[in-house]
């Protein structure tokens, strides 16, 4: 039986919430505004795909959402507690806790056993491993045979596999993924999606996602479009071909 999507619409608790971020790089005679005036809100338990132009701010947009990088102006609210003038210790403890990341590039130890950056995560944040914790996570996203596989051992898909489990063995609040398939052929990234969207519908994970990918996009609930650190469009629930069409709009 397939699993019934909810209309991220029906869920009323912001997992992430931006209230009129702006951010600003460069000088004053060269300045350039990633993000200008956003508000936006990520509900709890939905799977929200970010997308634009190059340039268009998505990455700054996720930086800012995740605590990785200050606003100009503006709040930034994770499970209702405003970040925005946190400390670099406290913003730490927080992604470490309550945060978790998915990069295109991986980011994992080379040194290390598929189980062993699993690990880390939870000893970094202070945490030890549970009897058979790491183990759990590894088999659930289908690397249970892998445990003491190193990343070069692994194809790009599995590595990304692991680096989700890295991610989730925390429990976090969020999860945020920059471009996670972009390295991948498309019979990987349609496993790292499936298995993306098995944790909104089984766990009620939270996800915000950027991607260039429309078939990627299309996996989301919904899609958030920005074109000059603005956003100017959200579909819900859009096919492949809906989504290449609007961003070929943004890009003309």
């Amino acid at each position: 039986m397939g699993t019934q999507r909810r209309d991220p619409a029906e869920r009323t608790t912001a997992a992430v919430e931006l209230r009129g971020v702006s951010r600003t790089y460069g000088t004053r005679t060269a300045r350039v505004r990633a993000l200008d005036d956003v508000s936006v809100a990520f509900p709890a338990g939905s799977w929200t795909a970010v997308m634009g132009p190059s340039g268009s701010g998505k990455s700054t947009l996720l930086h800012c959402a995740a605590g990785l990088e200050p606003v100009g102006s503006g709040q930034v609210l994770i499970g209702g507690t405003d970040i925005t003038s946190a400390s670099d210790r406290d913003l730490t403890l927080l992604r470490r806790r309550e945060i978790g990341f998915v990069f295109q590039s991986f980011n994992l130890i080379g040194a290390l056993t598929a189980e062993q950056n699993v690990a880390l995560s939870l000893k970094l944040g202070g945490r030890r491993a549970a009897n058979g914790e790491v183990r759990a996570v590894l088999a659930g996203v289908g690397l249970g045979d892998r445990l003491r596989h190193r990343p070069r051992e692994l194809s790009g898909g599995q590595q990304q596999r692991v680096a989700i489990a890295r991610a989730m063995v925390t429990r976090p609040s969020v999860l945020f993924a920059d471009e996670p398939t972009g390295a991948l052929d498309s019979g990987s990234a349609r496993t790292v999606l499936g298995l993306l969207r098995e944790m909104v519908a089984r766990a009620g994970q939270t996800i915000v996602m950027v991607t260039h990918d429309p078939a990627a996009a299309a996996s989301a609930d919904s899609v958030l479009f920005l074109s000059d650190g603005r956003i100017v469009d959200h579909a819900r629930r859009p096919s492949a071909r809906e989504v290449a069409d609007r961003l070929a709009r943004l890009e003309a």
